[in-house]
C-alpha cells in the first residue's frame, strides 16, 4: 500500500501540464463528437487557466470527425445505384484533413464562449528531427502561454508519410500519446494527464467487479503482469499506448496520471492532490514500502486526532457535526453529480438491482443525513458522563465514566449514506475513523470523505477520519490489534466471517437480516396488513426488511391469508413457499428457509402456534428483528420473553429497528453479538468505560488504615 500523502504531493510544485485526450473521449460510440464530454474538458482547462496553470492540450479526433463528414457528403452526391455497389474504405489522410478543421473551429467556439483564446499547431514525426522546429516549438509555446492562449496540438495525419505498423524503431513518436510524452518533455512540462475511457490501470479488466485501481504503477512489479487489453474502438492505441507513453515520460522525470475523461472534473482533481487514476512516477518504487508502516500511520493518525477531538469542548464538537451538516446540504449537488457515475456504472457492470437502492443518493436522502447529524449535534453531551460516584473511603471518591473506544475500523457495502452516519457517529463520540466502503461507491464516498474532513478544524485533524480505497489494504489494517480498537464489518455473511477470522480485533456487527413477522390468530386484519406491507415493501434492501412472514395455521380458514397474499402480490412481491405455504398456497418453493432477499420477495411459511413461529425463527433467523402481530396479549408476551433477536417487536413494523428511529441519532451498524452492544448502535455503543479516582493522599498499606464505606453517591453531587 503506497503512502497517499507521498504519491501526490507532486502537484504541489505543478505549473505547466499537458493533458491528452483520447477519440474515445472525444467522440461517442457512433463517432459523433461527443460535445457534452469536450464542453467539461474546455471547461476543466478554463479553470486552470484562470489559477495560473500554463496548460497544452493534445487532442484526437480528427479522423473520425472527417470520416462522419465525408460518409455523409458521399451519401448526399451518390444515386441509388451508386449506394448499391460495395463502398470503398474512405481515406483516412482525408478524413484527418476534413475533420481537423471542423475539431478545431469546436474547440475555438467552447473555449470562446469561455473567454479562452485557443490557438492550433499541427506537427509531424519528421518535424522533430529538425532541432531549429524543436526551438521554434518551443519560444511560440512560450509565447502563447504567456498570453493565456491555450496551444492545440495533434498529428498532422493528412500529410504524415508513416503508414501501419505505426510504432517501429525509427519512428520519434507515433500516436497521439507518445506525441503528448514528447511534448511534455520537449516542452519541460511538469505533469502528463492521458484522458481514457476508464478510470484508470486495473489489474484485471475494467468491467470485471473483481479488478482493483492501481493508483500507483510500479514497474518493477506491474510490468509483465498486467494485461492492458485491445486497442481502442476509434484510435491507434488503447491502454498499452497509453502506459507505453506514461512509462517513457515518468523515467525521463515528468509524473503521468491516466484517468478518465468521461468525469467533468478528473484534471481538476489531480491538480488538487486527489488520489485518482494511476500515477506514473520516476520514485514510485520507493514509496511502496512494506504497507505495514503506511496502514499503521493511517490508524496512528486517527487515535492522535481522536484524542485531540476528546480534549475540546462539547460545544466545539457539537459546532463540527452541524458545519459537517451543513456543507453536506452546501454540496448536495456535487455529491449526486459522483453518485450518478457510480449508479450508472453499476448498472452497466450488470451488478443485482437490488445494489442500486442502496446505492443512489438524491437531494431528499441528503437533506436527512444532514438533519440527522443535526439530532445528533444537540444530543447530550456522551463523553465524560459520571454512570456511578461511589463513595470508597472517606474523602476518597470512584467515578464511572463514559469514554470513547478509540479508533475504528468499519467496513460497509453499497451505501454511502453509511458513510456520512458512521463519521458523525465517530465525531459525536470521539473517536478516530478508518473507512472502507465498497468499490461500487467509490465516487461517491471519496466526495463525502472530503467534504466532511474539510469541516473538521485544524486543532482536531482531517486524518481523524481516514478512507481506505483498495481492498488489500484491509489485511494490513486487521492486523494492527495495538492501534484499532474496534471492527465493525457492514456487509454479506462472508465479508463479516472472512474478517472475524482474519484478526485478533474485537469484530463487531450482523451477518444477515433475515427478519420475521409472524402474524398470529389473534391478529387485527387491518394492522397486520399494514405492517406487513411497510415492513416487506418501504424499503426492501434494508437490513431490517421482512424475509419470512410466518402466518398461523388457523388463519387458512379465513380471508386474511388471501389478502395479506394479495396486499404482497399487488406490491410487486415475488412469494417462496416453505414446505407447508408451498402446497397450501400454491406457490413456488424456496431453496432456503434462511435467506435475505434484499428486494420484492420474501418467505412464506405456516407454523402452528406462538411457540412453532419461535421455534422457527431460532432455527432459521438471524437473530437481528422479528415481529408478532397478535391482539393476544398473553402470546404477545410469550413472544417478546422468548425470541432471542436484538431487536422484538410488538404489532410494529420491522423497519422500526434503526438508529435514527430509535433516537440514537444515527447508527454505525445494527449488532447481532450479545457482548459491547446488541441492536442499532449509536452514540453509547461506541463509548465505554474509565475509572476516576478523586482522593486526598490517601494510601493502601495493606489496607490497615483504610475505613471502606464503598456508598454510593447520587452522580449530580
Amino acid at each position: 500500500m503506497e503512502n497517499a500523502d507521498t504519491t501526490r504531493s507532486f502537484v504541489k510544485d505543478v505549473k505547466r501540464v499537458v493533458v491528452k485526450v483520447g477519440t474515445a473521449v472525444v467522440t461517442r460510440a457512433d463517432g459523433r463528437l461527443a460535445l457534452g464530454r469536450l464542453g467539461a474538458l474546455c471547461e476543466q482547462i478554463h479553470e486552470l487557466n484562470s489559477q495560473g496553470f500554463e496548460v497544452i492540450l493534445v487532442t484526437s479526433g480528427a479522423v473520425g470527425v472527417g470520416k462522419q463528414r465525408l460518409r455523409y457528403r458521399r451519401l448526399i452526391n451518390s444515386s441509388f445505384a451508386d449506394l448499391q455497389k460495395p463502398q470503398d474504405e474512405l481515406d483516412g489522410k482525408a478524413c484527418a484533413a476534413v475533420g481537423q478543421n471542423g475539431l478545431l473551429a469546436l474547440y475555438d467556439s467552447l473555449f470562446s464562449q469561455l473567454d479562452t483564446t485557443s490557438a492550433q499547431l499541427l506537427v509531424t514525426d519528421n518535424d522533430f528531427r529538425d532541432p531549429q522546429f524543436r526551438k521554434q516549438l518551443s519560444e511560440t509555446v512560450d509565447y502563447l502561454l504567456s498570453l493565456k492562449v491555450i496551444p492545440v496540438f495533434n498529428e498532422n495525419d493528412s500529410i504524415s508519410s508513416r503508414r501501419a505498423p505505426y510504432e517501429d524503431s525509427s519512428g520519434i513518436f507515433w500516436d497521439n500519446d507518445s506525441l503528448a510524452a514528447l511534448l511534455a518533455l520537449e516542452l519541460k512540462a511538469d505533469l502528463l494527464v492521458l484522458l481514457s475511457d476508464v478510470d484508470g490501470l486495473f489489474t484485471g479488466p475494467p468491467s470485471d467487479p473483481q479488478s482493483q485501481l492501481i493508483h500507483t504503477y510500479v514497474k518493477e512489479r506491474h510490468e509483465g503482469l498486467i494485461t492492458f487489453g485491445d486497442k481502442s474502438r476509434v484510435g491507434r492505441g488503447g491502454m498499452t499506448a497509453k502506459v507505453k507513453a506514461a512509462v517513457y515520460a515518468a523515467y525521463a522525470g515528468i509524473p503521468v496520471v491516466i484517468t478518465s475523461g468521461f468525469a467533468v472534473d478528473n484534471i481538476v482533481r489531480v491538480l488538487h492532490g486527489e488520489r485518482i487514476g494511476t500515477l506514473f512516477h520516476r520514485d514510485s518504487n520507493s514509496w511502496t514500502s512494506t504497507g505495514e508502516t503506511s496502514a499503521r500511520d493511517m490508524a496512528v493518525a486517527a487515535r492522535e486526532c481522536s484524542r485531540r477531538l476528546q480534549a475540546v469542548s462539547s460545544q466545539e464538537r457539537s459546532k463540527i457535526l452541524l458545519d459537517v451538516a451543513d456543507a453536506l446540504e452546501a454540496n448536495a449537488e456535487l455529491i449526486i453529480s459522483e453518485n450518478e457515475v457510480d449508479v450508472s456504472a453499476t448498472k452497466e457492470a450488470g451488478y443485482e438491482n437490488s445494489l442500486v437502492p442502496r446505492l443512489a443518493l438524491n437531494l431528499g436522502k441528503i437533506s436527512n443525513l444532514a438533519n440527522s447529524i443535526r439530532v445528533l449535534a444537540k444530543m447530550e453531551e456522551p463523553i465524560g458522563r459520571i454512570l456511578k460516584k461511589t463513595e470508597l473511603a472517606d474523602r476518597l471518591i470512584l467515578e464511572k465514566t463514559s469514554s470513547p473506544l478509540g479508533v475504528l475500523f468499519i467496513i460497509f457495502e453499497s451505501r454511502p449514506d453509511a458513510l456520512v452516519q458512521i463519521a458523525s457517529l465517530a465525531i459525536r463520540s470521539g473517536n478516530g475513523l478508518l473507512l472502507k466502503g465498497g468499490k461500487e461507491a467509490k465516487r461517491s464516498n471519496s466526495i463525502l470523505h472530503k467534504i466532511i474532513t474539510s469541516a473538521i478544524p485544524e486543532n482536531v485533524g482531517e486524518r481523524l477520519i481516514g478512507l481506505v480505497t483498495s481492498r488489500d489494504e484491509i489485511p494490513e489494517l486487521l492486523k494492527l490489534d495495538d492501534v484499532i480498537d474496534l471492527v465493525i464489518p457492514r456487509g454479506s455473511n462472508k465479508l463479516v466471517s472472512q474478517i472475524k477470522s482474519s484478526t485478533k480485533i474485537p469484530v463487531l456487527g450482523h451477518a444477515d437480516g433475515v427478519c420475521h413477522v409472524y402474524v398470529d390468530k389473534s391478529a387485527d386484519m387491518d394492522m397486520a396488513k399494514r405492517i406487513v406491507s411497510d415492513a416487506k415493501t418501504d424499503y426492501p434492501a434494508a437490513c431490517n426488511a421482512m424475509e419470512t412472514l410466518l402466518i398461523h395455521k388457523d388463519l387458512l380458514q379465513t380471508e386474511l391469508v388471501n389478502e395479506l397474499v394479495l396486499e404482497l402480490e399487488t406490491k410487486g412481491v415475488s412469494l417462496y413457499g416453505g414446505t407447508r405455504a408451498s402446497e397450501l398456497l400454491n406457490i413456488p418453493k424456496t431453496h432456503s428457509l434462511h435467506h435475505e432477499y434484499s428486494s420484492l420477495a420474501c418467505t412464506v411459511e405456516i407454523v402452528d402456534d406462538v411457540h412453532d413461529a419461535i421455534q422457527h425463527i431460532h432455527q432459521h433467523g438471524s437473530g437481528h428483528t422479528d415481529c408478532v402481530v397478535a391482539e393476544d396479549h398473553e402470546v404477545a408476551e410469550v413472544f417478546l420473553r422468548q425470541v432471542d433477536s436484538a431487536a422484538v417487536f410488538h404489532n410494529a413494523s420491522t423497519r422500526f429497528s434503526d438508529g435514527f428511529r430509535f433516537g440514537l441519532g444515527a447508527e454505525v451498524g445494527i449488532s447481532t453479538s450479545r457482548i459491547h452492544a446488541r441492536g442499532p448502535v449509536g452514540v453509547e455503543g461506541l463509548l465505554t468505560t474509565r475509572w476516576i479516582a478523586r482522593g486526598h493522599g490517601q494510601i493502601v498499606d495493606g489496607d490497615k488504615g483504610v475505613i471502606y464505606t464503598h456508598k454510593d453517591i447520587p452522580s449530580q453531587e
